[in-house]
This record gives C-alpha cells, structure tokens and sequence, in this order.
C-alpha cells in the first residue's frame, strides 16, 4: 500500500478538492501533497478545514489553502477560484469528491431530503465544473476534472435514490464534457469506489445495532475493504499527464462488488418497517 508514483509528478501544480478536509478527501490530498502539489481544500466548516490543513502540511511539508465552501452556491465557487488564484497562481485540476446521503425508503423521503442530497452531489458539481471550465477555457489554459461517482450511478440502487439520481447526473456530464471540452485540452474522467471505510461513516449511514449486520467484505469477491492509499494512487494516476490520453472514463475499484452484486443497497429491502421507524428517530428526522 505505497505511492506508486514519481514524487515530483505534481510539482507546480494546483489541485482543488472539494469535501476535502474529511475522510476519502483528505486521503486522496495528502498523496497529493506527498507528490508536490498545492492543495486547496473546501467545506462548509471552515473549523474542520483549518485543522486538516494543519495536519496535512505538518505531514507532508506541503502547502495547503482552506477555503470555506458551500458547494451549492456559485458565487462561493467563484471565490475558491479567486482565492486560489492568489495564493498559487493557477489552478490545474478539480477533484468533486463532496458528497452526500441518505439511506432511507424513498417514500419516507421529504422533498427537501432528496434535494439536499441531489444539490450537493449534482448541482455542487456541475457548478464547480462550470466555474473552473469557464475559468480554464477563458485563460486558454488546459485542465483536468476528476470526479467521484458511484457503480449505482449506472446500476441504481434502491434505498439511496437521491444519490443514485445526482450520481448518475455526474456520470453523464464527465462524459459529455470529456467530449465537448477536449478541444480545450481539458480532460474529464471519474472513479466509482466499492467501500472505503472512513471513521463513522457506517454508522452515520447505518446506526445501532444495523452496522453489526453489514459487512462490506461479504459483498466482495477479494472478501477485504479498500486501502486509502489504492484510490489515492488511482486518483493522482487520473489527475497527472501519465494519465493525459485517458478522457471519458469511470474506473472502478471495488474489489469486483458491483459486478457481484449490483445496487449496493438493494438488499436493504429485508428491514422491516419498525426499524425504519428506529432509524429515522436515532436520525432526529
């Protein structure tokens, strides 16, 4: 579980990641850094933002830029770009890794539930990709988009419906920029990850005693959980110039999960509705 590439690769070179102060985004991050990239991370809490950065610069020596983001306003979006403009210049690739979710009947589902989630996952990304084209494309300058999608993006999955819908959203404008932004040098691919697990994130999505029953390695064929350390090597790999003929494509890496047992959680239809019931309450919904 190394880095796999040259530890200059990235030398002179901004990334911007988005949901980047917290689990599978910071990971990807400090690789970066170990590489030699600028970093410029971006949430809503910019508490959490300050302490991350914090962290990854004492770990790697390198330069990292909190900027406080809610992704689903545009004129914030404009600001990270601003921002990262002044402290380093330029900006040479966006990582969309924010993201969120909720796992629930859909008819349990308020209205605003399914927007919350489909506003942060498709509209934070569109938004994001839109101001960073505009940006790249105006300046004459190439770019790469990275983004971080699901395998239900293309299978569906019942009980994540809103995901499934922003998700599947992001898929499509990957490709179709991949096409209609190539003749700008800009470059757009996607990652669909199996279970990563980050802390609490089980049991934020799966309270009580439901987490114990879902075991992620059951559902894959190598019978283990990913490494960080694999969807980093993979994530640089897709943001750097080793990469530079690839265009348009979701790599998966799940350990050959979906094509196990495609929509991840499908199966939850054997919960009873009385612990629906639990969930919603240990939710505050």
């Amino acid at each position: 579980m190394q880095g796999m590439l040259q530890p200059h690769t990235f030398k002179d070179k901004t990334i911007i990641i988005t949901g980047g102060g917290t689990g599978l985004g910071k990971s990807m991050g400090k690789y970066l850094l170990e590489l030699g990239a600028n970093l410029v991370i971006t949430s809503r809490k910019m508490d959490v933002l300050e302490k991350s950065a914090a962290e990854l610069s004492d770990a790697t020596g390198g330069k990292v830029l909190p900027v406080a983001c809610d992704i689903r306003k545009y004129e914030e979006i404009e600001n990270v770009l601003r921002q990262t403009e002044a402290t380093f210049g330029a900006v040479h690739g966006v990582l969309n890794n924010a993201a969120g979710n909720f796992i629930s009947p859909t008819e349990r589902l308020s209205h605003r539930a399914f927007d919350i989630v489909v506003d942060i996952v498709l509209k934070g990304t569109y938004y994001m990709t839109l101001a960073a084209g505009k940006h790249w494309i105006a300046k004459k300058q190439p770019g790469v988009f990275l983004n971080i999608v699901t395998t239900y993006a293309w299978t569906g999955s019942g009980y994540v419906v809103p995901s499934a819908c922003g998700k599947a959203g992001v898929l499509a404008l990957t490709r179709s920029l991949a096409v209609e932004w190539a003749k700008f040098n800009i470059r757009s691919n996607a990652i669909a990850p199996g279970p990563f697990p980050t802390e609490g994130a089980w049991s934020r999505l799966l309270p009580g005693d439901l987490v114990k029953k879902f075991d992620p390695t059951e559902r894959v064929p190598l019978k283990r959980v990913g490494d960080h350390q694999e969807l980093a090597n993979l994530a640089a790999y897709l943001l750097s110039d080793f990469s530079a003929y690839i265009n348009g494509e979701v790599i998966t890496i799940d350990g050959g999960e979906w094509l196990r047992s495609g929509g991840e959680f499908s199966h939850l239809e054997a919960i009873p509705s009385s612990m629906w019931d639990m969930l919603e309450k240990s939710r505050g919904k």
